[in-house]
């Protein structure tokens, strides 16, 4: 895929059954990225399921689970190109069931492999830039080793490790009552999905100002904001905002809902043991 033009992710959000996928759909349609015939088949398809209006949400939704129940469970990638630009259409869930999903980047547990090539939309390119969507093939690595949550990085440059806590500042949202040390959430933070016990509430803030208003309070509520110290109980690769900013900032989800926000100021970082993994692959070609 030629770099001539400038990549753009589009990434369509909003409440279910608003209208996401239908609007995404449509607007691929018309850009050319699928043809009419294709339309029409989805439109015949959609028809006898009793679903005609969801012609242009079955551009996106590609699951058989999807299209009997009307909604997007995991997120959609398309891509279609105008005269200046290439767009990655992102079509995200709006069922709770499913939000976290919405938010997809390998190493709690150390493995150092080669990367054999990279991939854009089945079309192979010599270059990733920051931003792009890809695939890319690694050898001697099982696919047990890796899953969703898990962080690739430069082994020479920075590499991504394990977090042993975090201090992080966050705003509480909507939490039905006070939060203390102890409180044990689930965090969503780029693609992981992990428990953490807030160790410790140092600091309640102004808002706009980010001054202390009350050092080492016992408690938070809804609209205070606060800095924090938490600690993963799995293992988990977080970020400071400042250095990295994707997997510097998070979410608070307890009772299907998210309860805080958050960005991460410092983190604790563990460093990889003797049972770090390096394939064979890897080993050679740092010997070249």
């Amino acid at each position: 895929m030629p770099k001539e033009k400038t990549h753009i992710n589009l990434v369509v959000i909003g409440h279910v059954d608003s209208g996401k996928s239908t609007t995404t759909g449509h607007l691929i349609y018309k850009l050319g990225g699928i043809d009419k015939r294709t339309i029409e088949k989805f439109e015949k398809e959609s028809t006898d399921m009793g679903k005609g209006s969801f012609k242009y949400a079955w551009v996106l939704d590609k699951l058989k689970s999807e299209r009997e129940r009307g909604i997007t469970i995991d997120i959609t990638l398309w891509k279609f190109e105008t005269t200046k630009y290439y767009y990655t259409v992102i079509d995200a869930p709006g069922h709770r069931d499913f939000i976290k999903n919405m938010i997809l980047t390998f190493a709690p547990n150390p493995i150092t492999t080669e990367c054999k090539s990279v991939e854009m939309h089945h079309e192979t390119v010599e270059v990733a830039y920051p931003g792009d969507n890809v695939g890319f093939n690694v050898k001697n690595v099982s696919t047990s080793d890796i899953r969703s949550g898990h962080v690739a990085s430069d082994s020479k440059n920075d590499p991504a490790k394990a977090a042993v806590s975090f201090t992080a500042q966050v705003i509480v949202l909507n939490h039905p009552g006070t939060i203390k040390a102890g409180y044990c959430p689930v965090v969503d933070c780029h693609t992981a999905h992990i428990s953490c016990k807030f160790e410790e509430i140092t600091s309640r803030m102004d808002k706009r100002t980010g001054k202390s208003l009350e050092e080492n309070p016992k408690t938070i509520k809804n609209g205070d904001a606060a800095m924090v110290v938490l600690k993963p109980m799995k293992p988990m690769v977080v970020e400071s905002f400042t250095e990295y900013a994707p997997p510097g900032r998070f979410a608070v989800r307890d009772m299907k809902q998210t309860v805080a926000v958050g960005v991460i100021k410092s983190v604790e970082k563990k460093e990889p043991g003797s049972s770090a993994k390096v394939t064979k692959s890897a080993q050679k070609a740092a010997k070249k």
